[in-house]
Protein backbone atom coordinates (compact mmCIF):
# COMPACT_ATOMS: atom_id res chain seq x y z
CA UNK A 1 0.00 0.00 0.00
CA UNK A 2 1.09 3.58 -0.54
CA UNK A 3 1.63 5.93 2.36
CA UNK A 4 -0.56 8.97 2.81
CA UNK A 5 0.94 12.42 2.47
CA UNK A 6 2.41 13.56 5.81
CA UNK A 7 0.72 16.50 7.48
CA UNK A 8 2.88 19.65 7.69
CA UNK A 9 2.34 23.26 8.71
CA UNK A 10 3.55 26.08 6.48
CA UNK A 11 3.41 29.75 7.43
CA UNK A 12 0.86 31.67 9.47
CA UNK A 13 -2.33 33.31 8.22
CA UNK A 14 -4.05 34.89 11.22
CA UNK A 15 -4.72 34.91 14.94
CA UNK A 16 -8.21 35.82 16.16
CA UNK A 17 -8.53 36.33 19.95
CA UNK A 18 -12.00 35.83 21.39
CA UNK A 19 -13.89 36.43 24.62
CA UNK A 20 -14.12 33.36 26.84
CA UNK A 21 -17.51 34.46 28.18
CA UNK A 22 -19.36 35.36 24.95
CA UNK A 23 -17.24 33.72 22.26
CA UNK A 24 -17.16 37.00 20.31
CA UNK A 25 -13.94 37.92 18.56
CA UNK A 26 -11.90 40.94 19.66
CA UNK A 27 -10.54 41.28 16.13
CA UNK A 28 -7.98 39.62 13.89
CA UNK A 29 -4.19 39.82 13.66
CA UNK A 30 -3.00 39.31 10.09
CA UNK A 31 0.33 41.17 10.03
CA UNK A 32 2.30 38.38 11.67
CA UNK A 33 5.93 37.33 11.43
CA UNK A 34 5.23 34.24 13.48
CA UNK A 35 3.01 32.45 15.95
CA UNK A 36 4.66 29.85 18.16
CA UNK A 37 3.03 27.51 20.65
CA UNK A 38 5.58 26.18 23.11
CA UNK A 39 4.70 23.34 25.48
CA UNK A 40 7.23 22.22 28.06
CA UNK A 41 7.23 19.63 30.80
CA UNK A 42 9.61 18.93 33.66
CA UNK A 43 11.04 15.52 34.35
CA UNK A 44 11.63 14.84 38.05
CA UNK A 45 14.56 12.44 38.37
CA UNK A 46 15.34 10.03 41.18
CA UNK A 47 19.06 10.22 41.82
CA UNK A 48 21.30 8.97 44.56
CA UNK A 49 24.44 7.05 45.39
CA UNK A 50 27.34 6.93 42.93
CA UNK A 51 25.20 6.32 39.84
CA UNK A 52 25.69 9.12 37.29
CA UNK A 53 22.24 8.60 35.77
CA UNK A 54 18.72 8.71 37.23
CA UNK A 55 17.25 5.55 38.74
CA UNK A 56 13.80 6.68 37.60
CA UNK A 57 11.95 9.71 36.29
CA UNK A 58 8.39 10.90 36.53
CA UNK A 59 6.48 13.79 34.97
CA UNK A 60 6.66 17.11 36.81
CA UNK A 61 4.88 20.36 36.10
CA UNK A 62 4.03 21.40 32.54
CA UNK A 63 3.66 24.85 31.03
CA UNK A 64 2.47 26.33 27.76
CA UNK A 65 3.09 29.68 26.09
CA UNK A 66 1.77 31.34 22.95
CA UNK A 67 4.27 33.73 21.37
CA UNK A 68 3.23 36.17 18.64
CA UNK A 69 5.35 38.56 16.59
CA UNK A 70 2.76 41.01 15.40
CA UNK A 71 2.98 44.12 13.23
CA UNK A 72 -0.34 45.81 14.10
CA UNK A 73 -1.51 47.74 17.16
CA UNK A 74 -5.29 47.63 16.99
CA UNK A 75 -7.20 48.72 20.09
CA UNK A 76 -7.89 45.14 21.21
CA UNK A 77 -4.13 44.43 21.32
CA UNK A 78 -3.78 47.09 24.04
CA UNK A 79 -6.72 45.59 25.92
CA UNK A 80 -5.36 42.03 25.91
CA UNK A 81 -1.64 42.71 26.43
CA UNK A 82 -1.61 46.02 28.35
CA UNK A 83 -4.88 45.74 30.27
CA UNK A 84 -6.72 48.80 28.92
CA UNK A 85 -9.32 49.07 26.17
CA UNK A 86 -8.80 52.46 24.46
CA UNK A 87 -11.63 54.92 24.06
CA UNK A 88 -12.28 55.04 20.31
CA UNK A 89 -14.23 57.41 18.09
CA UNK A 90 -15.30 56.77 14.50
CA UNK A 91 -14.56 60.33 13.30
CA UNK A 92 -13.93 63.87 14.51
CA UNK A 93 -15.04 66.14 11.67
CA UNK A 94 -14.03 69.28 13.60
CA UNK A 95 -10.98 67.80 15.28
CA UNK A 96 -10.58 67.80 19.04
CA UNK A 97 -9.08 70.19 21.57
CA UNK A 98 -8.91 68.70 25.07
CA UNK A 99 -9.78 70.62 28.21
CA UNK A 100 -6.75 72.64 29.30
CA UNK A 101 -5.51 72.15 32.86
CA UNK A 102 -3.15 74.25 34.92
CA UNK A 103 0.21 72.54 35.27
CA UNK A 104 2.33 75.06 37.20
CA UNK A 105 0.53 77.71 39.20
CA UNK A 106 -3.15 78.47 38.73
CA UNK A 107 -3.39 81.72 36.77
CA UNK A 108 -3.53 80.42 33.19
CA UNK A 109 -6.93 78.68 33.10
CA UNK A 110 -8.83 80.98 35.43
CA UNK A 111 -11.26 83.88 35.63
CA UNK A 112 -8.21 86.17 35.60
CA UNK A 113 -6.61 84.14 32.78
CA UNK A 114 -8.18 82.45 29.76
CA UNK A 115 -10.88 79.88 29.22
CA UNK A 116 -9.91 76.45 27.88
CA UNK A 117 -8.99 76.88 24.19
CA UNK A 118 -11.53 76.12 21.46
CA UNK A 119 -11.47 75.71 17.68
CA UNK A 120 -11.85 78.92 15.66
CA UNK A 121 -15.31 78.67 14.03
CA UNK A 122 -15.46 77.88 10.29
CA UNK A 123 -11.75 78.15 9.49
CA UNK A 124 -10.01 76.69 12.52
CA UNK A 125 -10.52 72.94 12.05
CA UNK A 126 -8.40 72.79 8.88
CA UNK A 127 -5.41 74.25 10.76
CA UNK A 128 -5.51 72.08 13.88
CA UNK A 129 -2.17 70.29 14.34
CA UNK A 130 -1.59 67.08 16.27
CA UNK A 131 0.44 67.46 19.46
CA UNK A 132 0.64 68.30 23.13
CA UNK A 133 0.63 72.03 23.84
CA UNK A 134 1.91 74.12 26.73
CA UNK A 135 0.89 77.74 27.27
CA UNK A 136 3.19 79.76 29.53
CA UNK A 137 2.62 83.24 30.96
CA UNK A 138 5.23 85.73 29.67
CA UNK A 139 3.63 88.74 31.39
CA UNK A 140 0.34 89.64 33.07
CA UNK A 141 -1.43 89.82 29.67
CA UNK A 142 0.65 87.63 27.32
CA UNK A 143 1.64 84.01 26.92
CA UNK A 144 3.66 81.74 24.65
CA UNK A 145 2.41 78.59 22.94
CA UNK A 146 4.77 75.61 22.83
CA UNK A 147 4.31 72.34 20.88
CA UNK A 148 5.67 68.85 21.63
CA UNK A 149 6.59 68.02 18.02
CA UNK A 150 6.82 69.55 14.54
CA UNK A 151 5.53 66.38 12.86
CA UNK A 152 2.22 68.03 11.88
CA UNK A 153 3.38 71.63 11.35
CA UNK A 154 2.59 71.57 7.62
CA UNK A 155 -1.10 70.75 8.06
CA UNK A 156 -3.20 73.69 6.88
CA UNK A 157 -1.27 76.91 7.37
CA UNK A 158 2.43 76.15 7.89
CA UNK A 159 3.82 76.57 11.39
CA UNK A 160 7.43 76.58 12.63
CA UNK A 161 9.40 76.81 15.84
CA UNK A 162 10.57 80.23 17.00
CA UNK A 163 12.98 78.97 19.68
CA UNK A 164 14.85 75.90 20.90
CA UNK A 165 12.33 75.41 23.72
CA UNK A 166 9.62 74.70 21.10
CA UNK A 167 7.85 78.08 21.11
CA UNK A 168 5.59 78.44 18.06
CA UNK A 169 3.45 81.53 18.74
CA UNK A 170 3.13 84.41 21.21
CA UNK A 171 -0.24 85.89 22.21
CA UNK A 172 -0.27 89.43 23.57
CA UNK A 173 -2.91 91.84 24.84
CA UNK A 174 -5.20 89.25 26.40
CA UNK A 175 -8.26 91.07 27.75
CA UNK A 176 -11.41 90.25 29.70
CA UNK A 177 -13.89 88.35 27.51
CA UNK A 178 -11.96 89.08 24.30
CA UNK A 179 -10.97 86.45 21.75
CA UNK A 180 -7.32 85.94 20.85
CA UNK A 181 -7.23 83.79 17.70
CA UNK A 182 -4.09 81.97 16.54
CA UNK A 183 -5.08 81.27 12.95
CA UNK A 184 -2.09 79.10 12.02
CA UNK A 185 -3.01 76.67 14.82
CA UNK A 186 -6.80 76.95 14.48
CA UNK A 187 -7.08 77.85 18.18
CA UNK A 188 -9.10 80.51 19.98
CA UNK A 189 -8.22 81.73 23.48
CA UNK A 190 -10.88 83.78 25.27
CA UNK A 191 -10.12 86.00 28.24
CA UNK A 192 -11.78 85.16 31.54
CA UNK A 193 -14.52 87.14 33.30
CA UNK A 194 -12.14 89.18 35.45
CA UNK A 195 -9.24 91.49 34.63
CA UNK A 196 -6.40 89.51 33.09
CA UNK A 197 -3.59 88.87 35.57
CA UNK A 198 -1.32 85.98 34.48
CA UNK A 199 1.50 85.15 36.87
CA UNK A 200 4.69 85.07 34.81
CA UNK A 201 5.98 81.51 34.54
CA UNK A 202 2.66 79.79 35.18
CA UNK A 203 1.76 77.05 32.67
CA UNK A 204 -1.19 74.98 31.46
CA UNK A 205 -1.37 72.03 29.05
CA UNK A 206 -3.80 70.54 26.53
CA UNK A 207 -3.80 68.18 23.51
CA UNK A 208 -5.02 68.63 19.96
CA UNK A 209 -6.17 66.13 17.35
CA UNK A 210 -6.79 67.35 13.79
CA UNK A 211 -9.82 66.38 11.72
CA UNK A 212 -9.70 62.59 11.45
CA UNK A 213 -11.65 59.51 10.41
CA UNK A 214 -11.02 57.71 13.70
CA UNK A 215 -9.01 58.11 16.89
CA UNK A 216 -8.11 56.17 20.02
CA UNK A 217 -7.05 57.36 23.47
CA UNK A 218 -5.94 55.37 26.51
CA UNK A 219 -4.05 55.76 29.77
CA UNK A 220 -2.01 52.60 30.35
CA UNK A 221 -0.96 51.34 33.76
CA UNK A 222 -3.83 52.34 36.04
CA UNK A 223 -3.98 50.56 39.38
CA UNK A 224 -7.41 49.13 38.58
CA UNK A 225 -6.49 47.77 35.13
CA UNK A 226 -7.00 44.04 34.61
CA UNK A 227 -5.69 41.68 31.93
CA UNK A 228 -8.61 39.63 30.62
CA UNK A 229 -8.35 35.92 29.94
CA UNK A 230 -9.10 35.13 26.31
CA UNK A 231 -9.16 32.33 23.77
CA UNK A 232 -7.43 32.44 20.39
CA UNK A 233 -7.88 30.84 16.98
CA UNK A 234 -4.49 30.41 15.27
CA UNK A 235 -4.70 29.69 11.54
CA UNK A 236 -1.82 28.37 9.45
CA UNK A 237 -1.35 29.53 5.88
CA UNK A 238 -3.44 27.53 3.41
CA UNK A 239 -1.11 25.17 1.59
CA UNK A 240 -1.07 24.78 -2.18
CA UNK A 241 -2.70 21.34 -1.79
CA UNK A 242 -5.69 23.07 -0.13
CA UNK A 243 -4.71 21.86 3.33
CA UNK A 244 -6.05 23.79 6.33
CA UNK A 245 -4.77 23.67 9.91
CA UNK A 246 -6.23 25.49 12.91
CA UNK A 247 -5.51 25.66 16.64
CA UNK A 248 -8.19 26.70 19.12
CA UNK A 249 -6.39 27.77 22.30
CA UNK A 250 -9.06 27.78 24.98
CA UNK A 251 -7.64 29.92 27.77
CA UNK A 252 -4.81 32.48 27.60
CA UNK A 253 -3.58 35.25 29.87
CA UNK A 254 -1.09 37.90 28.83
CA UNK A 255 0.57 40.88 30.46
CA UNK A 256 3.05 43.19 28.79
CA UNK A 257 3.96 44.35 25.31
CA UNK A 258 7.04 46.24 24.07
CA UNK A 259 6.52 49.18 21.71
CA UNK A 260 9.58 50.09 19.66
CA UNK A 261 10.40 53.24 17.72
CA UNK A 262 13.38 52.58 15.45
CA UNK A 263 14.57 54.54 12.43
CA UNK A 264 13.03 53.31 9.18
CA UNK A 265 11.71 50.11 10.79
CA UNK A 266 8.25 48.75 11.49
CA UNK A 267 7.20 48.13 15.07
CA UNK A 268 6.80 44.34 15.39
CA UNK A 269 6.72 43.49 19.09
CA UNK A 270 6.83 39.93 20.35
CA UNK A 271 3.97 39.37 22.76
CA UNK A 272 3.46 36.31 24.92
CA UNK A 273 0.44 34.70 26.52
CA UNK A 274 0.48 31.91 29.08
CA UNK A 275 -1.77 28.92 28.41
CA UNK A 276 -4.02 27.87 31.30
CA UNK A 277 -5.96 24.66 31.83
CA UNK A 278 -9.61 24.88 30.82
CA UNK A 279 -11.61 22.62 33.12
CA UNK A 280 -14.73 22.77 30.92
CA UNK A 281 -12.76 21.55 27.89
CA UNK A 282 -10.41 19.39 29.98
CA UNK A 283 -7.41 20.64 28.04
CA UNK A 284 -5.29 23.52 26.74
CA UNK A 285 -6.15 23.59 23.06
CA UNK A 286 -7.69 21.64 20.20
CA UNK A 287 -6.80 21.45 16.55
CA UNK A 288 -8.64 20.89 13.27
CA UNK A 289 -7.03 19.84 10.02
CA UNK A 290 -8.56 19.22 6.61
CA UNK A 291 -7.42 18.23 3.13
CA UNK A 292 -9.90 19.32 0.47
Amino acid sequence: MSLSTPRSIFGVHSVAPYSRSTGMFYGIMKILDGSNLNLQAEQVDLQGGSNKYPWASEDGYSSGELSLKVGQLDDFVFELFLGKAPTATTSETSGNVSTAVNKYGSSMIAATGVLTPTVIPTTGAANLKFGKYVIKALSSTSFGIYMSSDIDHSRGTDESYDSDILLVETVTGVATGANSDVASLGLRFTGGASATAFVTGDTATFEVRPVNSKSSVAVIGAAADVFPEFGAIVMAQKRSGDELFELDIYRCKASGMPISFEAKAWNKPEVKAKLLYDSAKDGLFGFRATVI
